[in-house]
C-alpha cells in the first residue's frame, strides 16, 4: 500500500517518428539481474519528474525512463544531445532543453556533480528555466502522455558497447512524479453550516507505520495566498513550498508532524471590501471546525498546533489569532497584513513576520483593503506590550548567510526575552515579485526550529 493510499478521509503521432504509450508495459515485469550491452532494452514506462519551487510554481524538472534491464554506462557519460524532448501543452508543441542524462535505481534526480548509478532508470533532466517547464497556470496543466522522448543517437560505454540503441519510435509519458506532493493525500470537510473546504494532508511516518501508537504530533496549518484560492485541491501545494517544505523527508526526520493545507473553494467568497478569502465568515468557521475536527480525530499534540501564512493566509493569521488566543503555540506570517486594534489581544502568542518593503501588493505600512500591512501590525503590538525584535536584510542572500541573519536575530530576541521576530527584506532584494518574500521563510531552518520549539 502506497502513502497515497493509507489514509481517507473524504466521504498520438509524432513527426518522423511514431510514439508509443508505455501503459501497455506492465512497470513489475521480470528482468535479468545483471546489466545489459547489446542496445536491446525495452522500456517499460516513462515518468514526468515535477518539482515545487519556492517562488516560481510547478515546473517539469526531468523524465525517468524505466527499462526492462539495468543500464551501466560503466564510467561513461551520457551526452544530453543523445536524446530529444517535447512538451505538448494548450496545443502547442515545443521542445525542452536537456542539461543531463544518467541511470538510476529510482526514478529520481540526482543533484551529486557525478549524478546517478547503474539501475533500471533513465533519468534525463529538463532547464527548470525553459519558458514551456510550467506544469500548472491557474490550475494544473494536463501533463499525461503530454511529453515525448526520443533517443536519437546511440549509448555506448566508454569501451565502445552499446548500451541503449537510437531509433525511429517515440515514447511518451504516462505518469507524473510529484516527490512530497505525492506524499499528501486529498480529502473535504464540510462544517456544520454545510460549507466545504478542500484539503491536503500529510501524515508523519511513525503514524502511518502505527496509527494506534501513543505518540502526538503537532499540527502545521497552511494558509494558501489569493492566487491559489480554487476548486483543485492541489495548487495550495504546487504553487510555492509552503505547506511542501514542511512534509520533505529531511524536514520530517527533524520535525515529525500532520501538515494540514486547505484550500479555499471558488467562487471566491467575499463579504465586505476586507472579508476576502480567509477573513470571510464562512470560510474563517468552517477553518476552525476542520481544526478542532482532526485535532479530535488524530493524535494531534494539542500544545502544538502552528499556524503558517502568505499574503492573503497571512491576513487570515492575524484575522484568526485574535477570535481563537489560546489554540495555537505560534505563528508564521509572512507578506501580511490587519487590524491594529487587535493586537492587544495576542500579546503572548510568539510570531515571526517577514514582509518586503517594497512590496507592491501588500505594502510594508500600508496593507490593503484599509487595513495595515505587517510594519504597522508589530508597531501595534509592541505598543500593546509585546517586544519586538526586527531585523532588516537582503532577500536574495546565499541560504546559510540567510540562516546566519536569523540565527543571530533569534540570539538577539531571546537575549531580550522576546518571542515576536520581525524580519524585513531591503528594497530591490526580493527575486521575480516583491511580494514574493517567503520563498526563504519556509526553507529557513532557523525560523522552523524556532516554531517546533514553541508550546502553548
Amino acid at each position: 500500500m502506497t502513502r497515497r493510499t493509507a489514509f481517507a478521509m473524504a466521504a498520438g503521432t509524432v513527426t518522423g517518428s511514431l510514439a508509443i504509450n508505455t501503459a501497455t508495459a506492465s512497470a513489475d515485469a521480470p528482468a535479468p539481474g545483471r546489466p545489459v550491452a547489446s542496445g536491446a532494452n525495452p522500456v517499460l514506462r516513462t515518468a514526468l519528474i515535477t518539482e515545487v519551487t519556492p517562488r516560481d510554481n510547478w515546473r517539469v524538472t526531468a523524465v525517468a525512463i524505466r527499462y526492462a534491464d539495468p543500464i551501466d554506462i560503466r564510467g561513461g557519460v551520457i551526452p544530453p544531445s543523445a536524446f530529444q524532448v517535447t512538451a505538448g501543452l494548450g496545443g502547442q508543441s515545443a521542445a525542452r532543453t536537456v542539461t543531463r542524462a544518467y541511470p538510476n535505481t529510482v526514478a529520481r534526480t540526482d543533484d551529486r556533480p557525478n549524478a546517478g548509478r547503474p539501475g533500471r532508470y533513465l533519468v534525463i533532466e529538463l532547464d527548470p528555466d525553459d519558458a514551456n517547464a510550467r506544469a500548472s497556470g491557474t490550475d494544473p496543466l494536463p501533463l499525461h502522455r503530454a511529453y515525448t522522448v526520443r533517443q536519437v543517437a546511440d549509448v555506448r560505454t566508454p569501451d565502445g558497447d552499446l548500451v541503449l540503441a537510437a531509433g525511429p519510435l517515440a515514447i511518451r509519458n504516462d505518469d507524473v512524479i510529484t516527490p512530497v506532493v505525492d506524499d499528501f493525500t486529498a480529502g473535504s470537510f464540510t462544517d456544520s453550516t454545510g460549507f466545504e473546504l478542500a484539503f491536503r494532508l500529510y501524515q508523519p511516518e511513525g503514524f502511518v507505520r502505527s496509527p494506534g501508537a501513543a505518540a502526538r504530533y503537532p499540527l502545521v496549518v497552511t494558509l494558501h495566498g489569493g492566487g491559489e484560492v480554487a476548486d483543485n485541491n492541489m495548487t495550495q501545494l504546487t504553487a510555492n513550498r509552503i505547506a511542501v517544505t514542511f512534509a520533505k523527508p529531511e524536514r520530517q526526520r527533524r520535525h515529525p508532524a500532520f501538515v494540514l493545507a486547505p484550500q479555499i473553494p471558488l467562487p471566491r467568497p467575499m463579504d465586505g471590501p476586507d472579508g476576502t478569502d480567509w477573513t470571510d465568515p464562512k470560510v474563517r468557521a468552517a477553518l476552525v471546525e476542520l481544526i478542532d475536527a482532526f485535532t479530535t480525530q488524530r493524535p494531534v499534540d494539542a500544545d502544538r498546533l502552528y499556524l503558517v501564512g502568505l499574503s492573503s493566509g497571512a491576513r487570515g493569521i492575524f484575522n484568526l489569532l485574535p477570535r481563537r488566543p489560546h489554540t495555537f503555540a505560534a505563528a508564521l506570517a509572512t507578506s501580511g497584513w490587519g487590524d491594529p486594534s487587535t493586537m492587544e489581544g495576542i500579546t503572548h502568542i510568539p510570531m515571526w513576520t517577514d514582509h518586503s518593503i517594497d512590496d507592491p501588493v501588500v505594502p510594508y505600512r500600508e496593507g490593503r483593503f484599509g487595513k495595515p500591512g505587517t510594519w504597522t501590525l508589530m508597531n501595534a503590538l509592541e505598543s500593546a506590550g509585546a517586544p519586538v525584535t526586527r531585523g532588516e536584510w537582503a532577500n536574495d542572500l546565499p541560504k546559510a548567510e540567510f540562516e546566519a541573519r536569523s540565527r543571530a536575530l533569534l540570539n538577539r530576541a531571546r537575549r531580550a526575552g522576546s518571542h515576536v521576530l520581525f524580519t524585513s527584506y531591503t528594497p530591490g532584494t526580493t527575486p521575480v515579485s516583491p511580494h514574493f518574500a517567503w520563498a526563504q521563510t519556509y526553507e529557513n531552518d532557523v525560523v522552523v526550529d524556532w516554531l517546533f520549539d514553541q508550546s502553548r
